[in-house]
């Protein structure tokens, strides 16, 4: 990761941004919540990147160097978090789920971050009651730290419809697939088939952030038919990619 500049507080604001903008990598000394009511916000870390629809929003805990891309135009609501204020109890970046209720909060607390009302107050409350209930989905691609194991998921990120097997891309790097397999599970904490349906859902959700249709992002990014990419992004976010493209 690049040079890290240190931001002591993270800002409660909301910020439109255009398709591909970043930021730099930066840590703050609070806890931060990221959500993008359209589009898809992409959290970058050494250790892997965390991706969030519309239905979902990204927990960044203090001291965490990151930095995030935006795909698709979209509105940023960032929430900052003191740190005695973590409901979730967790050191590490995580993907909620966002309901209805905590969707409209997140839009209120970050339309205006300084009022200090008792109303504002009470509403901060149940903000942070909702965020204790989200549950978290696993909507993550961790890095690795093996060069082997990266130059794999180097070839698959470059093209995620490459359809070869787990023993095929360990012949590529000269290893054995019962190597490879381990390494997928004891580095990254999932088997390669788990690695690359997230890898090309992530895909998928950039794609779509950016107007390709469904039949050409479920070709792209390595599915069998359309229907079966539909399946797959419907249990994994809740609503067809059709959907959320629309959204």
């Amino acid at each position: 990761m690049s040079k890290i500049r240190h931001r002591p507080a993270a800002p409660t604001e909301r910020r439109n941004v255009a398709p591909r903008q970043t930021t730099d990598v930066h840590t703050h000394d609070d806890h931060q919540i990221l959500f993008a009511d359209s589009g898809v916000l992409e959290v970058i870390t050494d250790v892997g990147t965390w991706f969030a629809p519309a239905t979902r929003a990204i927990w960044i805990p203090a001291g965490t160097a990151h930095s995030w891309r935006a795909h698709g135009r979209l509105t940023v609501h960032m929430l900052g978090l003191p740190l005695s204020d973590n409901p979730l109890h967790l050191d590490s970046p995580a993907v909620l789920a966002v309901s209805p209720l905590l969707r409209e909060l997140l839009r209120e607390r970050t339309a205006d971050a300084t009022a200090s009302t008792p109303e504002s107050r009470r509403l901060h409350a149940v903000l942070l009651d909702q965020l204790r209930g989200s549950p978290l989905e696993p909507i993550r691609l961790p890095s690795p730290a093996d060069e082997t194991l990266a130059r794999v998921c180097r070839a698959m990120h470059a093209d995620p419809s490459d359809s070869r097997s787990l023993a095929e891309l360990a012949a590529d790097v000269s290893v054995s697939e019962r190597t490879l397999s381990r390494r997928f599970r004891s580095q990254l904490g999932m088997t390669f088939p788990q690695w690359r349906t997230q890898l090309r859902l992530f895909h998928a959700l950039k794609m779509l952030a950016s107007g390709a249709s469904v039949t050409a992002t479920a070709h792209a990014c390595g599915w069998s038919s359309t229907s079966a990419f539909i399946d797959v992004f419907r249990r994994a976010f809740g609503v067809t990619p059709g959907a959320h493209r629309r959204e």
